[in-house]
């Protein structure tokens, strides 16, 4: 089922990076069409494909849009089903994998976010913040090798697109991963050992460059 399918998308946006990551683990082939989140215009493309929120990612399925990056992904893991399941058969399972994912898109991003767009002491309060849910979520973890359990799923790959983002919340909160939240450090090298996670991830460099490049925009530098 490889035809007609596009994802509108920037190549930074954690959330697109989920979309590409589902679609690398189902093997789908699709048209990437960058949207330029540096301008303020939004294209005509996205404006037409997703009118209420105006956001990427898009999925373009034979001309038919999905919006919402967890809705997304949720759309292919029923369409593509041929392959492994990202979301558990187990209800209870299923709803816990739901939870994490609602939690890291209703607390990380904004917490990733409030490192790089502060500085002086409102920086200081995000460092905590972040510290703290991180902290939440290696609890979670416990001694799982994933966020969902024993295997890479739809929690796990809620959160991994935000490790590209690692290297600049270290750089703005002057903290290490590795020795703050060694569990996360070592849940994010185990989801790198998969193929569909490291060829999607971004250059953290590269992501931490572009929120240098954003912050001086913003006048926050």
């Amino acid at each position: 089922m490889g035809e007609e399918i596009s994802l509108i998308d920037f190549w930074a946006s954690p959330f697109g990076m989920r979309v590409r990551i589902a679609l690398a683990e189902k093997d789908v082939e699709y048209q990437f069409i960058e949207e330029n989140m540096m301008s303020k215009e939004k294209s005509s493309l996205i404006l037409e494909m997703n009118p209420i929120h105006k956001k990427i990612p898009v999925l373009i399925h034979r001309g038919r849009p999905i919006c919402e990056s967890l809705i997304i992904v949720q759309y292919i893991d029923e369409v593509w089903n041929h392959k492994s399941p990202l979301l558990p058969q187990d209800p209870l399972q299923r709803a816990h994998a739901r939870f994490w994912a609602d939690f890291i898109d209703k607390k990380v991003y904004e917490c990733v976010s409030d490192l790089w767009k502060n500085k002086s002491e409102a920086l200081q309060a995000a460092r905590k913040e972040f510290l703290e849910i991180f902290n939440v979520i290696e609890g979670a973890i416990g001694d799982n090798p994933y966020l969902g359990g024993e295997t890479f799923g739809f929690a796990d790959l809620s959160l991994i697109p935000f490790t590209s983002f690692f290297h600049a919340c270290e750089m703005f909160g002057n903290f290490s991963i590795k020795v703050e939240l060694p569990k996360i450090a070592a849940w994010a090298k185990r989801c790198n050992e998969r193929e569909s996670v490291s060829k999607i991830l971004q250059d953290p460099i590269k992501v931490y460059e572009i929120l240098c490049l954003a912050r001086k925009l913003q006048g926050i530098e």
